[in-house]
């Protein structure tokens, strides 16, 4: 067991290596500019579109807009917002953040073209419901159906890690911890909450995911406000490092700045799963009228987790020193909110990482359904797959199955390579969809006007 766990570490290291991580970014620079920045462009009008009540909702679709947005949000917004963001700073030091930034930004592109693909090529299933993502475009778009099984395989078995046991196993942590519950106990509670929700299917995870996600986010972004505003005479400093580490490393003992990139880069990327292939799983399940509208609102995902949650606990952490003193990472940022806000401090961080980590489990469920209904398309091998993931949730509660999480972390990093050969392969079609739903938005701007122009004259 110990071999295995050896070699699988190793592989987990090269596959997550630089190369990966090159093409994760390179991907998304390579379509910003090919998009002609449109995750800038576009920013304000995605927003509106996040927060609009005006859908159409007799388009095709199983779920909402924004119930789709939630449903992939409630898969990135999880232990990596928190631990993910205190293990980049404690060892690729506060310029990691800013490289994190820069990820985030890049990885906008990536998240709008992933999401494109998905609403353009997505098919219904035996149950007239939708199904989109990689698998769907990389077979129908690519012609490159072996790919698509590939990427349906990883994701059938990564979701089992990334998406439940090692989440499962934070909360059971957490909770032990905070209140002394056993991990038994936690185990049960999730598996009743994740039967209830994911047995019910995409409808039933895109509601609770719309009602539960906007609180907790909004929760964990208050009080790291609360630490920033009355704190704010720290905050200069703090983004000043940041800049400054960003690109000398001195921070770090040697001044390893290609440390402050990697981890940045990595922590980034791992939070919001930009160029993974996840998220436009969920997306294709959305009630939309062109793929563009719903790419749009997709890539604000990749907004409000990395360049907002994330950057919360990376602030405070630099804001409070507390990187420098050796703390664990998984204590880190508990620590920082400590020192400003006492023991309410750490409390705080415990409830975000329970709300965070359970939320995920709920998203990834329905990532891992959908690529085991890819290759196994019987409804009911997808019923039984739902209830297998639901009582792997107690497993990951209660076991510490390190070759299991390794394994999951290297079919993870195994998923974005056939994504990403999809995204460049494409990057044609998602330059073509954009085009066509610009010029939508034009129209309707300009119909907009020609009415109240009318209205105006009556």
């Amino acid at each position: 067991m110990d071999q295995a766990q050896a070699f699988l570490g190793k592989l987990s290291d090269i596959i997550w290596g630089p190369p990966l991580l090159i093409l994760l970014v390179g991907t998304g620079i390579f379509l910003t500019f090919r998009l002609t920045f449109i995750q800038f462009r576009l920013l304000p009008y995605s927003l509106k579109q996040v927060f609009s009540r005006n859908h159409d909702k007799k388009a095709d679709g199983d779920i909402t807009q924004f119930q789709a947005l939630m449903t992939a949000m409630a898969a990135t917004v999880g232990v990596g917002n928190i631990v993910g963001v205190a293990s980049a700073v404690a060892t690729g030091g506060p310029g990691a953040i800013f490289w994190m930034w820069i990820a985030g930004l890049f990885g906008m592109a990536t998240k709008y073209g992933e999401a494109v693909l998905a609403v353009k090529y997505r098919v219904k299933d035996a149950n007239g419901q939708m199904a989109g993502g990689p698998m769907y475009y990389l077979e129908h778009g690519l012609k490159q159906k072996w790919l698509g099984v590939l990427f349906a395989i990883f994701g059938a078995f990564a979701a089992f890690g990334i998406g439940n046991g090692t989440q499962s196993k934070a909360v059971a942590d957490a909770m032990n911890n905070a209140f002394n519950v056993p991990f038994w106990v936690t185990g049960i509670a999730l598996v009743i909450f994740g039967a209830l929700v994911i047995l019910g299917g995409i409808k039933s995870i895109g509601k609770v995911t719309a009602f539960f996600v906007p609180i907790m986010a909004l929760f964990y972004f208050i009080a790291g406000a609360i630490i920033i505003i009355l704190n704010f005479d720290l905050v200069p400093a703090a983004f000043g490092l940041i800049f400054s580490d960003a690109f000398s490393g001195q921070a770090l003992a040697g001044g390893a700045i290609g440390t402050v990139i990697r981890f940045g880069v990595a922590r980034g990327l791992f939070s919001n799963e930009a160029g993974l292939g996840s998220a436009p799983i969920a997306a294709a399940a959305a009630k939309t009228d062109m793929p563009g509208r719903q790419a749009l609102i997709s890539m604000t995902q990749v907004l409000f987790d990395t360049l907002i949650i994330c950057s919360i606990t990376g602030v405070t952490i630099v804001m409070s020193g507390q990187w420098k003193n050796g703390i664990d990472k998984g204590a880190l940022t508990g620590a920082a909110f400590g020192e400003f806000l006492g023991g309410a401090g750490p409390m705080i961080v415990t409830i975000g990482l329970i709300f965070f980590a359970s939320s995920t489990i709920l998203g990834w469920s329905y990532y891992g359904e959908k690529c085991f209904q890819y290759l196994f398309p019987n409804p009911k091998a997808v019923f039984a797959y739902r209830i297998v993931f639901v009582l792997f949730i107690f497993v990951g509660a209660t076991a510490t199955l390190d070759v299991v999480w390794t394994l999951a972390d290297v079919l993870n990093g195994l998923m974005a390579i056939p994504n990403l050969i999809g995204l460049l392969g494409l990057s044609g079609v998602i330059v073509m969809e954009s085009k066509r739903f610009q010029a939508k938005i034009k129209e309707e701007k300009e119909q907009k006007e020609n009415m109240q122009v009318d209205s105006d004259l009556n």
